[in-house]
């Protein structure tokens, strides 16, 4: 079992990138937005009753997966490295699938402002997002969380071990994928 954690700021292609290494992996896609825009139906976000059933549905997906025979999981997630909930919240994400003897990976995108502008409003992105739909929201809260949090690392490398950092501004999500693929040696 493989748990893939793909990081990075809104928009930055997490769930492209995943979409694409999954079709090359045959590992499963959990983009952070399958709960979410599940649990929106009947709380606003941030809601202590949304942040709660958010993390409960990620825990049990989790849990089931990570003893399944699955060969692996990718999941997406917008991490405020600079808010030790965050960091907490990815820790016990990953010692579930340690427990039960799968290796993790980390995947940082980033890309520029002007291009996570662009893919906040790609087809792609709104056919699997709801929320975003209301572009004008949607561009005020990726703005609001650049301005807000530390989305990406500076180099400082606070992750040692099967890591890789992609700058995907000018690269296919595909090419990301596959650079993701060699790196850590991931077949079907």
């Amino acid at each position: 079992m493989k748990f893939v954690v793909i990081f990075g700021p809104p928009a930055v292609g997490k769930m492209s990138v995943g979409h694409e290494l999954s079709k090359l992996t045959g590992f499963r896609l959990f983009h952070n937005h399958m709960t979410i825009e599940l649990v929106l139906n009947f709380f606003d976000f941030g809601e202590p009753q949304f942040q709660t059933l958010v993390a409960e549905f990620r825990q049990r997906v989790f849990e089931e997966v990570a003893a399944s025979d699955l060969p692996g999981l990718i999941f997406t997630y917008v991490w405020a490295l600079d808010h030790e909930s965050d960091r907490k919240f990815v820790e016990r994400s990953c010692d579930v699938f340690r427990d039960q003897g799968a290796d993790v990976y980390f995947v940082e995108l980033e890309a520029d402002l002007e291009e996570r502008l662009r893919r906040n409003e790609t087809e792609f992105r709104l056919s699997h997002k709801a929320s975003k739909r209301n572009i004008k929201g949607s561009r005020a809260l990726l703005l609001e969380h650049d301005e807000q949090y530390k989305l990406n690392s500076d180099g400082d490398s606070f992750l040692q071990d099967n890591f890789l950092k992609i700058d995907n501004t000018d690269l296919p999500a595909e090419k990301a994928a596959r650079m993701i693929v060699d790196e850590f040696g991931f077949c079907m």
